[in-house]
């Protein structure tokens, strides 16, 4: 499993920031083996919306707010990497979608995200925000809810079981001989 936790630029940052960061970002994501399980999370200042015209293989219509610039580049990426955005496939109230409000309480935004790989979506059971958590911040904690069914890792018969023939330690003769043997090695 590989989590990936990183902080986007703004949206009112320079475009070569922004572009820098998500290219950095694909790149990491890339060099990921396609056999694990990955998550990316953290705060990418990323309105998403609704509105999922154009990426409903990886966003649902649950999000919070309209698109922002942020949103579309941060929609961009999950599509070119295979993830689907979290936050966005479950509904709730809008309290529990809201990951940021202002300091006055009257704006609330939903620019913290959690992507798990397409291929892992089935694993992700909720994704939602815990405002009691009291983490000193104006973002609430954004929780997700995993459920993972993974297949057991065979090897190919080097673990067999071994058998012992029993039957012989009730020869008297071969029960002694088998003492023997058995005090001298731990002696």
């Amino acid at each position: 499993m590989d989590i990936i936790q990183c902080y986007a630029p703004t949206n009112d940052s320079e475009e070569e920031e922004k572009d820098n960061f998500y290219n950095r970002l694909t790149t990491i994501i890339q060099d990921r083996p396609t056999r694990n399980i990955i998550i990316v999370m953290g705060d990418f200042n990323a309105k998403i919306g609704g509105d999922n015209r154009g990426y409903e293989e990886i966003m649902g219509q649950q999000g919070l707010g309209k698109m922002n610039d942020n949103g579309e580049r941060f929609a961009d990426l999950c599509a070119a990497s295979n993830l689907v955005i979290g936050g966005s496939v479950f509904h709730h109230r809008r309290i529990h979608k809201a990951t940021w409000v202002s300091p006055d309480l009257s704006t609330g935004n939903q620019i913290d995200h959690l992507c798990i790989g397409k291929k892992f979506r089935r694993s992700l059971q909720d994704v939602r925000v815990k405002r009691g958590a009291d983490v000193a911040s104006d973002h609430h904690l954004l929780v997700a809810r995993l459920k993972l069914k993974l297949k057991k890792n065979w090897t190919g018969g080097s673990s067999k079981r071994q058998r012992y023939n029993t039957i012989t330690l009730k020869d008297s003769k071969k029960k002694e001989e088998f003492k023997v043997t058995l005090s001298n090695k731990f002696q």
